[in-house]
């Protein structure tokens, strides 16, 4: 790259005195400032001069300069609109396929966006998320059946091991089982403290999610098996009996529980956490055919 990028801490410093800019807690701004990782994240993205992208939370739009030179387009969705002025005015004004939107990405209508940008076709997702967002964000996307290939982002490290980890793990959960249900997911690389501004107390991945074509299970009522798995744990020391029994989101009986279960081969003293995704895809099939 011909000149300096926002890679290089010393030219994150001089944008943001430039603009008195103040770090937002409530919108978990750490802005990302080693080269390594940004090239990272592009190579893994495999963005070419054909893809869209949607970027969520560019900040000041370190990771936007990298995208704009890779990809055909680039929208940004910002929340904060103390960095538009930034984005629009400053570090993006040498991009002519860039476009920043202010807005809450959980009101955007992503698959509108796609429609409108890409002519419905398969989009690609990169971001820097904070912590509290993460799952909502995740789920946003995969529930709403926007068209995506892959997301590639940065989260909180225990997060990103959450999304790939297997029955029987502590950090194993209804996250784990809904990012695996629509997709594959690897992480890409750690990234420690060190690598943004400011420094957060924790250690962050950068994990790509690439969408199945076709989920890896089986399931006739999606939404059954989402709230089935829900239940299982929200009380995760009860059994999975219990748990299904006790939820505000189910209205089986006893009984239908332990038919279902039986009829799917689940021992009945069983805890949510013991189950595979398949096994709560057939459990939910097994539902299904009772009602």
């Amino acid at each position: 790259m011909t000149r300096p990028y926002l890679g290089n801490p010393k030219y994150t410093i001089e944008v943001l005195q430039k603009y008195n800019f103040a770090f937002q807690k409530r919108f978990g701004q750490n802005f990302l400032i080693d080269t390594h990782v940004l090239e990272k994240i592009i190579e893994a993205s495999q963005i070419t001069r054909d893809d869209f992208v949607l970027e969520i939370g560019p900040g000041i739009g370190t990771m936007t300069q990298y995208l704009a030179e890779a990809a055909r387009e680039v929208v940004a969705v910002e929340i904060d609109k103390t960095l538009i002025p930034i984005l629009e005015n400053d570090t993006l004004k040498d991009w002519d396929n860039v476009t920043v939107i202010n807005e809450d990405i959980l009101k955007v209508d992503i698959a509108a966006l796609a429609q409108e940008k890409n002519g419905g076709k398969p989009i690609k997702v990169v971001a820097n998320l904070p912590y509290y967002i993460t799952t909502p964000i995740i789920m946003g996307l995969f529930e709403n059946h926007v068209p995506i290939s892959s997301i590639t982002i940065m989260v909180q490290k225990e997060v990103a091991d959450r999304m790939q980890v297997g029955p029987g793990t502590k950090d194993y959960g209804a996250l784990s089982l809904a990012v695996q249900y629509y997709a594959r997911p690897q992480i890409i690389a750690n990234v420690p403290p060190n690598c943004f501004m400011p420094r957060p107390k924790v250690g962050s991945a950068v994990i790509q999610l690439v969408r199945y074509e076709e989920p890896p299970v089986q399931v006739d009522n999606e939404k059954l098996m989402f709230r089935l798995i829900r239940a299982s744990f929200n009380q995760r020391r009860k059994t999975l009996v219990n748990g299904l029994k006790n939820s505000q989101e189910l209205d089986f009986s006893k009984e239908e529980i332990e038919k279902a279960m039986a009829e799917t081969g689940i021992p009945v003293n069983v805890r949510g956490e013991a189950l595979t995704l398949k096994e709560f895809a057939d459990l939910a099939n097994a539902f299904n055919k009772l009602r």
